[in-house]
Formats: structure tokens, C-alpha cells, sequence
């Protein structure tokens, strides 16, 4: 594995390789959040067949913070994307997006319509706040109805205390990931998230938003995305079965697998299903 840093708008924005030297069409990992970071676990075991490629946005992980908390927004991370691969050097690629992240690289690839990126991989897919925010309401009901209870009470007064943290926790080990205990990189993910990062983009609750993608809907334009999608999500995933197959039909070359026993890091619940699925999309490409 090699890191280095990228310069984009006096900021200094990290990354890191792995199987650098191969020839394949390399892929490029989008990480989730907003103001998550990357985890290489499982997905750098793609560096068998070509170079795996990650970088932390702008307030997260590695890379720098903005000025102000302002300069986090949706169309900042577009041509950020866009700058890291200029900054690469990567004349063809395909983009690997994780929740957050798959709605960034969708934006992207309608924004900028690259010629270059040959594939999109959606692993547990956020593409439209609308039907995300739909999900979590079916989801919550389907809670302990003291849980239920303390969420919707706490959505409706926008606050959110001790009880909601509890609540939410029985949310995340059903929806989010199953693993007993969570796998330590999980663990550091949660404990470096950058808040000024997801509170600006997303708000203070997992499961309403009301932040800059408040009004995010890529679902009328993914008919606009002409490249080979495989989409992914567990069938416990926060991102819901039906939302992400509604995703899978808007693309013209859109195909889907539902991951068993999973949630929403379905990758790192199920490894080796996730890494047998995506390693059959990607042959030829």
C-alpha cells in the first residue's frame, strides 16, 4: 500500500493504493458518511486483479478540514471527486461508491459525464433522501415500539438525548451492521467522524435530513447514466431491498444482489458473497 496527499483548493486531500503496479482497470472507492472516512477492509482485496484506490473527502479521515463547515456541500465534493482523478492520473477507472458515497459518485457521473469511468459498483446505495427517509420509517416501525417511540418523539422535538442515542444503537445493530462485536475498523470509523462534516450535510438525526441534501433526488436522472451499475445491499440493510431495486430499474444496464444475513456493511458482514459477487461484475471490465 502507498499514501500520499493531493492538493485541491489549498487543502490537502489523502489517498492510498493498493496493488498499484497492476495493469487491470483500477478501481476507485467512494466512502460513505457524509464525514466517515475509508476502510480498506475486504475492498483492498480487489488489489489481486488491479489497483484499488482510496481517498478521505475533505473533513474526514486523513485529509484536511475545511475553514468553515460552510464549505462542505454537495457540489464541493463533485469536483473534488473529479479533482482526485485528474490528480491520479486515472484515464480510465470504475468508481466503487458505499452509501453516502454512491449518491456522491451518481452526482458525479451526471455532473461531469466522464467517458472515462467504465462501471459504477453501489454498495448499500443512498440516491435519493426521499425514499432514503421513506426506508428509515419502515424500518423504525419495525423496532421494539418503546424504541419506536423515543425516535419519533425525538424527530418531532429535534431532540436528541440519551434515550434517542440508546434507540438509535438498536437501529444501527439491526440496520446498519450485525457483527457482535463490530469489527475494530467500524469502530474507529464512528469514533473519527468529523460531525461538522454530517451535521452540515445531513443533520443531527440518522433517520430524517435536514441539511444541504435535504432536497438530494437522483432518482429522475439515473436513467441518464449510461454505464454497467451493480448495485448491492443486505437484505437487513438500511438501504431497503425495494428502494435499491427501484435504483436498479432506472439504470439501463443496472443489475442488483441482495446480500443474506447482512445489513448496511454488508461488505464487511458477508466478504466473501460480496467479494465473489463484485469480482464476477468486474470481469471483462
Amino acid at each position: 500500500m502507498r499514501e500520499d496527499y493531493i492538493s485541491y483548493q489549498g487543502k490537502k486531500i489523502w489517498y492510498s493504493v493498493y496493488g498499484e503496479e497492476s495493469q487491470q482497470t483500477p478501481l476507485l472507492v467512494v466512502h460513505g458518511g457524509p464525514g466517515f472516512l475509508s476502510i480498506p477492509d475486504v475492498i483492498s482485496d480487489f488489489s489481486d486483479d488491479r489497483p484499488v484506490y482510496f481517498y478521505d473527502q475533505l473533513g474526514s479521515g486523513n485529509s484536511e478540514k475545511a475553514d468553515s463547515k460552510n464549505d462542505y456541500s454537495l457540489e464541493y465534493f463533485v469536483s473534488e471527486l473529479d479533482a482526485m482523478i485528474q490528480g491520479l492520473q486515472l484515464s480510465e477507472l470504475i468508481l466503487l461508491g458505499l452509501s453516502w458515497g454512491c449518491g456522491l459518485s451518481a452526482a458525479y457521473m451526471l455532473d461531469k459525464k466522464p467517458q472515462f469511468v467504465k462501471a459504477l459498483i453501489l454498495s448499500a446505495p443512498y440516491l435519493s433522501t426521499p425514499l432514503w427517509e421513506e426506508c428509515a420509517m419502515e424500518n423504525i416501525s419495525n423496532l421494539p415500539e418503546t424504541m419506536q417511540k423515543i425516535i419519533i418523539e425525538a424527530e418531532k422535538n429535534q431532540e436528541f438525548g440519551a434515550d434517542y442515542e440508546i434507540a438509535s444503537e438498536a437501529y444501527y445493530r439491526k440496520y446498519l451492521c450485525r457483527l457482535d462485536p463490530w469489527p475494530d475498523s467500524v469502530m474507529d470509523s464512528f469514533g473519527k467522524l468529523n460531525m461538522d462534516v454530517y451535521l452540515t450535510m445531513w443533520g443531527p438525526s440518522e433517520f430524517s435530513v435536514n441539511g444541504k441534501l435535504k432536497q438530494f433526488d437522483l432518482m429522475p436522472q439515473l436513467h441518464e447514466i449510461p454505464v454497467p451499475v451493480l448495485l448491492t445491499c443486505g437484505d437487513s440493510d438500511e438501504a431497503g431491498v425495494k428502494m435499491v431495486k427501484d435504483f436498479q430499474m432506472a439504470f439501463p444496464q443496472g443489475s442488483m444482489a441482495v446480500i443474506p444475513r447482512s445489513a448496511h456493511l454488508h461488505h464487511i458482514e458477508q466478504p466473501v458473497i460480496y467479494k465473489t459477487i463484485v469480482s464476477e461484475f468486474l470481469k471483462d471490465k
